[in-house]
C-alpha cells in the first residue's frame, strides 16, 4: 500500500467532494445541501491517496466555526469534515490526515485547534490528544461534541 498525503489543490476537490459525498451523504444520510458550505472557499483542504486512489480528505477553517456554522474570529483553527472511504479505514488514513492538518495549524502559529466530533469517533480523537468540552448536541442528525488539542 502506498499512502499519499498531501494538502488538496483546485484540481483534486472534485475528488474531495466525491469523498465527502460517499462518507456522509451515502454512508451517514447526511442531507446533500449540509455536505458542502461557503467555508470550503475558506478552508485549506487535505486529501489522502492509497495507491493513487483518493480515499480520504479533511479540511481546515482559520477560525472557530461556532454551533451556527458561522466562522468566528479567534486564535483557533477548526478541522472539519474528516472522512475516510469505509475501504480506508482502520489502516491510519484518519491519523496521518489529521497530522497535517495539526501541522499546517503549527505552522500558521495557531495555539489551539478545535473540531467538532461526531460522538462515535471520540476514541479516535482522544488517542490523538483531543479533549472534549460542552455538551452532546445533534448536527445533521448525528450526535457531536466539541474538542480541542493545545499544539
Amino acid at each position: 500500500m502506498t499512502l499519499e498525503v498531501r494538502q488538496a489543490t483546485a484540481a483534486d476537490m472534485a475528488q474531495v467532494f466525491a469523498v465527502w459525498h460517499e462518507v456522509f451523504v451515502l454512508g451517514q444520510n447526511v442531507p446533500a445541501d449540509l455536505e458542502r458550505d461557503d467555508l470550503d472557499q475558506v478552508c485549506d483542504h487535505v486529501l489522502a491517496r492509497v495507491d493513487g486512489v483518493v480515499v480520504g480528505t479533511g479540511r481546515l477553517v482559520p477560525g472557530r466555526v461556532a454551533a451556527d456554522g458561522t466562522l468566528q474570529a479567534a486564535p483557533v483553527a477548526t478541522v472539519g469534515r474528516l472522512a475516510v472511504a469505509a475501504s480506508a479505514r482502520g489502516s491510519g488514513v484518519g491519523a496521518r490526515l489529521l497530522w497535517l492538518l495539526e501541522t499546517l495549524v503549527t505552522q500558521r502559529g495557531v495555539p489551539v485547534v478545535e473540531l467538532h466530533a461526531q460522538v462515535h469517533a471520540l476514541g479516535f480523537y482522544e488517542r490523538a490528544g483531543y479533549t472534549s468540552f460542552g455538551e452532546i448536541y445533534r448536527e445533521a442528525g448525528i450526535d457531536h461534541i466539541g474538542m480541542a488539542k493545545q499544539l
